[in-house]
């Protein structure tokens, strides 16, 4: 999700301010303004300044003030009319700001930018806790919540108010001035220490690049690879040369693919060691700090740690929780990491290279594994996995489950030139705009995500969402398709499932919106998403060969299918084993931590495989270190993915199967459309007809169901 600290806040209500703006906006005056354009308006891209942004932000706080005083200051009783639906309106000119802001910092970031972020990101944590911690605000607040039962209120308005009060009490709202003073200076230092951790991440990808030269050092590598890491090398003036980037996008495919074991060594240790190195952007100290920082606002928010308070809102509740589902599934995991190391090491033997398996050997003797068991070269399965024809597949699904529609738009203003935008459609009618920035490029965030710029509700009239969705795909020469890896096509699926989540939101008020849904909840819609992928009518349709344009064999999609829980052993440790941490980081309370000796120490006594790493090692960790987002919350995907088998398995249990049309229009009416607008539990046993079961996760991964 996007980067604005103020969410909590405000409502995303990108309408019109209320208030005419400071005399000193003016600098900032094309952010701020409401947007103009088609489609009730679209971001004003082509009018972004960096130099706009702290006026511009500077002035949107000072407007969401001056609304939230007078909505706190008004002499009538407190209605949810003149107080809770006055919130939704509020910030309206910072959602605005906000949106491109966010765009900058994650894609577009420049010396100046992040320059700007040390200096912006503090102001925007404590003009989130000025508001939060607004006692006669919250006073007429907690006047709504207490008799939101008789007051004639919407389950929707009811869901709302009590997801406002909840938010100011979770904030420090009932506690005394001094705490809140505390509170509001932690805010502050962790919104710097967010972005000092970001910024480090960001310089070690940036600035550590393997280039290679020489035929045998490319020894192994697929044409397209080559591509890409020879149009990598020349974008950074060494034409000639081929750079292997120290991003996921660029490290994976080398790995897996490279002869060259000492480089792929060389390649694994840059890449795991980003945050890492004892130098200038060494992220352990920063670590440190967040850390206590977090638990010191835990304990004076009356939790026993950081977890506690985390899980409170979520659908998992209690750390208990988490753990209970992480630890039922990890030694099932841990064991088909043997068993899968037992076997690349038989092929390495047989090789009789004196090869002991290693983290850096373990994609490249799975292949060769996959290779000897399926009979199956994900190489050649790449070769029909064309970028652009499977978004039209992406694209197409979406239309045959949920009848949307998407035409491409030429004439808005977009961040880069890469960005490519499409006008969606459903029934006939507009339903929003879908923006799509593929590339990696240098100032880019690593990692793929979804983005709202503007949020669906009914508030006021009919506001149509406009979403996004981020890749870090290497791009090919020019004219030449981008082909990804099968890994990749699943995600490009999941971060769209965030999309459609976001675009077939039909709710009223913008706090409800969409993907304003709890972390464990939010990635259940993007999971789900992924099962589309594998279809017989998406590959037949859309995995076209790259040279012929023939579609994908058959043959070749039943050894997909027969070879789908291939190497979930590493896939789900690797995963889970970044998740325990986080959790077992945040439930360590005050302890002083060293971070790579608890990462370390930790990981030994779960019995962690030794010829694998975490995901996301500590220092590196941007899910729960470079904001408040995931922390004590990548449990999440897990969780979430409980959810999407098991409703994956609705739809294969159906007549009309991944397509019936029936439950497709379940899945609308009580997940994808609903929001935040009921209960996470209770929207669940309205589709499914239960509480989810975890035996389709299970049985997803070829584990044993227990």
């Amino acid at each position: 999700m996007d980067r604005r600290m103020f969410l909590a806040v405000s409502s995303a209500a990108l309408g019109a301010a209320t208030l005419p703006l400071p005399a000193f906006a003016a600098d900032g005056a094309p952010l701020l303004a409401p947007w103009t354009g088609p489609y009730g308006g679209v971001p004003p891209f082509d009018k972004v300044k960096v130099a706009d942004f702290a006026p511009a932000l500077e002035a949107a706080m000072a407007q969401e003030l001056k609304e939230v005083e007078a909505i706190a200051a008004n002499p009538e009783p407190a209605t949810f009319e003149n107080t809770i639906a006055a919130l939704e309106r509020a910030g309206a000119a910072l959602d605005r700001v906000g949106t491109a802001y966010g765009v900058w910092g994650g894609t577009l970031s420049t010396p100046e930018m992040r320059t700007l972020e040390a200096e912006m990101e503090p102001k925007l944590a404590a003009h989130g806790d000025r508001i939060l911690q607004n006692a006669a605000l919250f006073r007429r607040i907690e006047q709504v919540y207490e008799t939101r039962e008789s007051a004639g209120l919407t389950p929707e308005q009811q869901r709302l108010t009590w997801k406002r009060w909840n938010a100011f009490v979770r904030a420090g709202a009932r506690l005394d001035p001094a705490a809140k003073a505390r509170v509001a200076v932690i805010n502050g230092e962790l919104a710097q220490a967010f972005t000092t951790f970001s910024q480090n991440l960001l310089a070690d990808e940036t600035d550590y690049v393997l280039y290679l030269k020489t035929e045998a050092e490319l020894r192994g590598l697929p044409e397209d690879v080559r591509s890409a890491a020879a149009t990598a090398a020349a974008d950074r003036n060494r034409p000639g040369e081929y750079a292997i980037l120290n991003t996921r996008s660029s490290m994976d495919p080398f790995l897996t693919y490279s002869e060259r074991r000492d480089l792929r060594e060389k390649v694994w240790r840059t890449y795991y060691s980003r945050g890492d190195n004892g130098d200038a952007h060494d992220n352990n100290g920063v670590i440190q700090k967040i850390l206590k920082l977090r638990a010191e606002r835990a304990a004076l928010l009356g939790y026993p740690t950081h977890a506690h308070w985390r899980l409170e809102a979520a659908m998992a509740k209690t750390p208990d929780a988490a753990m209970e589902l992480m630890m039922r599934v990890w030694p099932a995991a841990v064991a088909r990491v043997h068993e899968e190391v037992a076997e690349m090491q038989a092929i390495a033997d047989a090789e009789k290279g004196g090869v002991k398996i290693e983290p850096w050997d373990y994609r490249y003797y799975a292949e060769k594994v996959r290779a000897a068991r399926y009979d199956l070269d994900m190489n050649e399965v790449k070769a029909y996995l064309q970028l652009d024809k499977l978004v039209d597949g992406m694209f197409w699904a979406a239309g045959e489950v949920y009848g949307m529609s998407f035409s491409p738009v030429t004439n808005l203003p977009v961040p880069h030139p890469d960005v490519r935008v499409w006008e969606v459609k459903r029934g006939g009618g507009h339903l929003g705009l879908f923006y799509f920035d593929p590339y990696a490029r240098t100032g880019k965030r690593s990692g793929a995500w979804m983005n709202a710029y503007r949020s669906q509700r009914k508030l006021d009239g009919k506001v149509t969402p406009i979403v996004s969705n981020n890749s870090n795909f290497v791009k090919g020469a020019p004219g030449q398709p981008v082909l990804i890896s099968w890994d990749d096509a699943t995600t490009l699926f999941h971060e769209f499932g965030h999309a459609i989540h976001g675009l077939l939101s039909d709710v009223t008020y913008p706090s409800l919106s969409g993907t304003n849904v709890p972390r464990d909840y939010v990635e259940f819609p993007s999971q789900v998403n992924e099962a589309w992928l594998p279809t017989q009518p998406v590959l037949s349709r859309f995995a076209l060969h790259y040279q012929t344009g023939e579609p994908m064999p058959q043959a070749l999609v039943d050894k997909i299918a027969a070879a789908s829980t291939f190497r979930q052993g590493f896939d789900v440790t690797e995963y889970l084993s970044s998740a325990l941490i986080d959790m077992k980081l945040h439930l360590a309370g005050d302890a002083d931590i060293d971070p790579d000796a608890f990462e370390r120490d930790e990981l030994a006594k779960l019995g962690m495989p030794r010829e694998l790493p975490m995901r996301h090692r500590t220092p590196q960790f941007a899910h729960v270190l470079a904001s408040d987002g995931y922390s004590a919350g990548y449990y999440s995907y897990l969780w979430a993915e409980v959810l999407s088998q098991d409703a994956a398995e609705a739809f294969r249990e159906a007549p009309g199967g991944m397509y019936d049309e029936g439950v497709a229009k379940g899945m609308v009416d009580h997940i994808l459309s609903v929001g935040d607008t009921v209960d996470q539990a209770q929207a669940y046993r309205a589709f499914r007809g239960r509480d989810p079961d975890v035996g389709a996760y299970l049985r997803d991964k070829g584990f044993p169901v227990t």
